[in-house]
């Protein structure tokens, strides 16, 4: 029934003619153009998520982007952000607080660009999915799949009751809605369905978002070679990462009855950063110059980003190519953004910032003031855990076979897969299904690190009699883009292998998802053995500040209850960002957890600026 429905819609909506008006009150597409009651605009956006950036900091970000020239914040919407655990919703607490933030937006005089996916990329964990999705054996994401669907309607329910009244339509800031995105790159990888599976799906997405109650117009947003798989019968396309604007307007045409308007939805003043690669710049003059070349042709674009942000907690996704079976992203979503993480005016801001202004009809808002920022004095470090004799009190999942996250229920974070030997044995340790990083000890004493970053599988192992296994498997985040997106389960995935035979029987899985800062209960340590630190100090005055993270080995920090990231010694991050909101007058927390511990370290350092570069290291 509901598969007719969306025909139908989609049936009504084709006959519309494409260059009519999309939507009759505020905002709308008409004769070519974007309009706001019926007077020609230019859509000039800036890509900012909600997510990245804490609720304290929201306005100055918009007030910064208002400076910089631009009308319009674009955001990506996180399905598993906000459905914490199968049917949890959470709209409301900290930076969940989605209306808020468009509400926010439209006081400071933005217009928002909604883009609720199902699917967003974004370098998020699984590209905004649900992990839990995948225990469902029936369904398959991103596909014409009715137990997918059925999700998606779901989740699409609870986005719209939260931001119903915030539309254009109804007097609110919402000017427009993405449909899926990029789906024209992911028809292009998914060669094994059927084209006629491909359209189904995208159709039932635009069909979903409209008997839901999502307000036009609508939009899609692929590279302009692949709008033939992306781009929907009368449905605006718009393009991503296209500088050349007679390639822009020759695809759009194609696909939107020969007329624009035309806009660039991803304009890349900066690029993704991977661990252990470099991190990326691009030249403030060559961004200047492209901002200038769409302004003199009326091309309307979005900056992705124009300020990133931080990939708190366990966010951060990742990539693959022929090199790396996963590239997951660094903590700092900075992105060599105009705006920096810690949301400061840079070179490249200035220079786009005198672009916009030489095209504006009024005078820009002066740039806000920049947020303090403070090196605060080293603390020492007051207490320590062994968090192998900490896991091992607890109950295990206890099995035949390694069992993965999923299949016990746990979505990110560490697992530690513990086995007795009865006989002693030695030879090549193999785990082929490796998700993602794992350190192997043999009866406590660590014997060598596995790593899917750098495709590296197996190792040597000597196990005495009677002796314990222990392999401690880190997520680093699932896979957010592209044909491997279907294939995201974590942990253990595949057998462990011995010399090629496979161990089985007498397994022990012990949960550690950190979700939570754990309570330190003191012991001593060693090391090589993984190790939760805590240091407790008072402030007398509080500003954003970074953790200097270039002498530890790998890890997460919270600070005051908040997780702000991963840390890893191979960088290209050598630094993380605490927001000053998070600290308070008087006591505050820090609770690292180290998982290499490779030498003893006493104290935590602060410095008051961002490093992102790779460092020699020991």
């Amino acid at each position: 029934m509901r598969q007719q429905l969306f025909s139908l819609i989609i049936f009504l909506t084709s006959m519309l003619p494409l260059g009519g008006i999309a939507q009759s009150k505020g905002f709308s597409i008409s004769d070519g153009e974007f309009r706001q009651d019926d007077k020609v605009i230019q859509i000039h956006s800036g890509e900012m998520h909600y997510t990245r950036i804490p609720k304290e900091y929201w306005r100055h970000r918009f007030q910064m982007m208002k400076a910089m020239g631009l009308n319009t914040v674009a955001t990506c919407v996180f399905w598993n952000y906000h459905e914490t655990a199968p049917g949890v919703w959470d709209f409301k607490t900290g930076n969940k607080d989605l209306a808020e933030y468009i509400k926010t937006a439209g006081e400071e005089g933005m217009y928002v660009i909604l883009r609720p996916g199902p699917y967003v990329c974004a370098e998020w964990e699984f590209g905004g999915y649900p992990w839990w999705l995948q225990n469902n054996p029936e369904l398959e994401i991103r596909t014409n799949n009715e137990a997918f669907l059925d999700s998606c309607q779901n989740y699409l329910q609870h986005l719209h009751a939260e931001i119903d009244g915030l539309f254009a339509s109804q007097g609110g800031p919402i000017i427009m809605t993405q449909v899926e995105n990029e789906f024209g790159s992911y028809v292009s990888q998914r060669t094994d369905i059927k084209p006629e599976d491909h359209h189904a799906y995208r159709n039932a997405i635009y069909g979903m978002l409209k008997e839901i109650g999502f307000q036009e117009p609508f939009f899609t947003s692929d590279g302009t070679w692949l709008f033939d798989g992306g781009a929907i019968d009368g449905v605006l396309p718009t393009a991503n990462g296209e500088g050349n604007v007679n390639n822009l307007k020759k695809a759009v045409d194609q696909y939107h009855n020969n007329q624009g308007p035309y806009m660039v939805a991803e304009f890349y003043p900066g690029w993704l950063d991977h661990w252990a690669e470099p991190f990326v710049t691009i030249g403030a003059e060559d961004i200047a110059k492209q901002t200038k070349t769409y302004l003199d042709n009326g091309v309307s674009f979005n900056f992705y980003m124009v300020h990133g942000g931080t990939n708190f907690g366990f966010t951060s996704g990742a990539n693959y190519n022929e090199e790396h079976d996963i590239q997951p992203d660094i903590t700092s979503y900075d992105y060599d953004a105009p705006i920096s993480e810690a949301g400061w005016a840079t070179p490249k801001y200035m220079a786009i910032r005198e672009v916009m202004q030489e095209h504006a009809t009024t005078k820009l808002p002066e740039i806000p003031k920049q947020i303090p920022v403070i090196a605060y004095p080293a603390q020492d470090i007051t207490a320590k855990m062994d968090v192998l004799s900490w896991l091992k009190k607890q109950k295990p999942v206890v099995a035949d076979e390694p069992q993965t996250f999923e299949q016990i229920g746990q979505g990110s974070g560490y697992m530690l897969y513990r086995k007795r030997f009865t006989q002693p044995v030695s030879g090549n340790l193999k785990i082929e299904g490796l998700r993602d990083y794992a350190v192997v000890y043999v009866n406590g004493k660590k014997i060598g690190e596995l790593n899917r970053v750098f495709n590296t599988y197996e190792l040597p192992v000597t196990i005495p009699f009677n002796g314990m296994l222990e392999i401690l498997v880190e997520n680093m985040g699932r896979i957010n883009y592209g044909a491997e997106i279907v294939h995201n389960k974590k942990g253990i995935i595949s057998p462990v292998l011995l010399n090629d035979f496979e161990i089985t029987g007498g397994w022990e899985m012990y949960r550690m998802p950190m979700d939570q800062s754990p309570e330190v209960k003191a012991g001593s340590v060693k090391d090589g053995r993984p190790v939760i630190y805590e240091a407790t100090f008072k402030l007398n005055k509080t500003a954003d500040t970074f953790l200097d993270m270039s002498k530890w080995g790998k890890g997460i920090v919270f600070v005051n209850g908040h997780n702000i990231g991963r840390y890893w010694k191979v960088g290209p991050q050598q630094t993380l960002y605490v927001p000053g909101c998070w600290l308070k007058k008087g006591e505050n927390k820090i609770v690292l957890f180290e998982q290499l511990n490779e030498k003893a370290l006493t104290e935590i350092t602060f410095t008051d600026q961002p490093v992102l570069e790779t460092l020699e290291q020991d």
